[in-house]
């Protein structure tokens, strides 16, 4: 029988599990939002947890089961909640030099690199380390493909950075069963989500404010009229934006492949 528990709301079991098996003092927990918007950055978040963390503040759960007045609310209760806690950010320009891949590990070691204090081990959510192995997954032909080759190497700041990433453990749905996943979801979640209602009060043509650079339908309609503009992964396919060099136009399509807020 297993011994995860089951994907309700998340709890420190796995956190403690991992600290007693490992003889550990601080497990971290991570994740990523933003992958799949067509604008604005990729955004990892953090948090620590150690043996004398008490249970995390009532209704905290996986940041897309819960409505931005939730993570609103929680946000402030877990940033002090947590023993430490960062965010990390690669922008658009980042995403469309390295790939997306590589832009997800230097968030996260932005992340990590900013902690007063460091975890031995993280639980990442996912199948995939990301954080350790940026090469590219197998590709995926979408309307806004993400999967472009990229340096297994990465840019120079991997290397000054690489050094902060401690070793990793991976779970489908960690942010659904780990509180410092969760946590980290939320915090990550909401400082995004920030930063794109702000950009979409700079230039109000893109609804920034409301669908925060994902697929929505307002989103597509902008981006059909005006083109993308210097906020937006030009490396995608993005409706507007025309063929790629080389490239034959195709009409797109905004139901096809469209990437959706994960």
């Amino acid at each position: 029988m297993s011994d995860r528990p089951p994907v309700g709301r998340p709890s420190l079991r796995l956190a403690r599990a991992a600290m007693r098996s490992h003889g550990l003092v601080r497990v971290g927990g991570m994740d990523e939002v933003g992958r799949g918007a067509l604008a604005g950055p990729v955004t990892v978040g953090v948090v620590v947890v150690d043996a004398a963390t008490r249970s995390a503040p009532a209704g905290l759960d996986d940041s897309k089961r819960l409505s931005p007045l939730e993570r609103e609310r929680l946000f402030p209760l877990l940033a002090r909640w947590a023993p430490a806690w960062a965010v990390g950010h690669a922008d658009n320009d980042e995403i469309d030099a390295w790939g997306i891949l590589v832009a997800l590990r230097v968030a996260g070691l932005r992340a990590l690199a900013q902690l007063s204090a460091a975890p031995e081990r993280l639980l990442l959510d996912g199948t995939y380390d990301w954080l350790h192995r940026p090469v590219p997954a197998p590709r995926e032909e979408t309307l806004f493909d993400a999967f472009e080759p990229v340096a297994p190497t990465g840019p120079v700041e991997l290397l000054t950075l690489a050094s902060v990433a401690p070793p990793v453990d991976l779970m489908p749905k960690a942010d659904r069963r780990c509180t410092a996943v969760a946590a980290a979801s939320v915090l990550a979640k909401v400082e995004r989500d920030r930063l794109m209602s702000r950009l979409g009060e700079h230039d109000r043509r893109w609804g920034w404010q409301h669908n925060k650079g994902y697929s929505a339908p307002e989103h597509l309609a902008a981006l059909q009229e005006h083109g993308p503009c210097d906020r937006h992964r030009r490396s995608w396919r993005l409706p507007g934006a025309g063929p790629r060099p080389g490239e034959v136009a195709e009409p797109a399509d905004p139901q096809a492949g469209a990437v959706r807020d994960w």
